[in-house]
């Protein structure tokens, strides 16, 4: 793990985001973790948020994007934190996300910010992804406004498991895949597990390696 990961998984506890016990997932799984990225809530927690998507996107992503995509509504946010992170390192980076609805006044539109054009690459800054649900939603959208390519798909926290009983590949892999582009997470939750050490009961070691025999791949 690279210091930047052991940071963020501090941070995600720290802030309540990371939490181990009895959940359910939208998708209605019972899960022993839960990464609740709605609980981010300063400007802080934000500016922290940003330097570490900017850390994992130079690792995975350095030069292969001309704009940031933040999915509505969490991915906003998202996106305006990773962009105000690599303007403190003095890479000036233009963003852009969607309204729910089309607005049909003043400007219109479905997207706000950069107004995207033929040959832009966009790179997507999602939360977690679980299903694939957004990406699939907000694609389109993009696609509609130019010929773009989709440069990637970062996310915070890989949760390294199938979205369906058939999926022979995670979640993350398989919107990657369906949609030809390259994915990263700031960390698995792998990774998030062996750098929580102690920290972690063995009682919750063992609802999490039940649940990655039974979800994960």
């Amino acid at each position: 793990m690279h210091d930047y990961q052991r940071r963020f998984v501090d941070f995600m506890v720290e802030a309540g985001v990371l939490s181990f016990g009895d959940f359910t997932t939208k998708s209605g799984r019972k899960t022993p973790y839960f990464v609740n990225t709605g609980k981010y809530r300063s400007g802080g927690q934000l500016a922290h948020l940003g330097r570490a998507y900017a850390d994992a996107i130079e690792r995975s992503f350095p030069d292969g994007f001309d704009c940031l995509f933040g999915p509505a509504y969490k991915g906003i946010p998202l996106a305006v934190a990773v962009a105000m992170a690599f303007a403190e390192r003095g890479r000036e980076v233009e963003f852009c996300f969607n309204r729910k609805e089309a607005k049909d006044h003043g400007e219109g539109g479905v997207l706000v910010g950069r107004q995207l054009k033929d040959g832009d690459r966009v790179l997507i800054v999602e939360d977690v992804t679980t299903a694939g649900t957004s990406i699939r939603e907000t694609v389109p959208v993009l696609r509609a406004a130019a010929k773009i390519t989709l440069a990637g798909l970062v996310v915070s926290v890989d949760r390294q498991e199938r979205a369906s009983e058939t999926s022979t590949c995670t979640a993350l892999a398989e919107v990657g895949a369906e949609f030809g582009m390259p994915t990263a997470a700031i960390v698995t939750i792998d990774e998030v597990v062996e750098h929580m050490g102690s920290r972690l009961t063995a009682a919750d070691r063992e609802r999490i390696a039940a649940y990655r025999a039974k979800y994960g791949v």
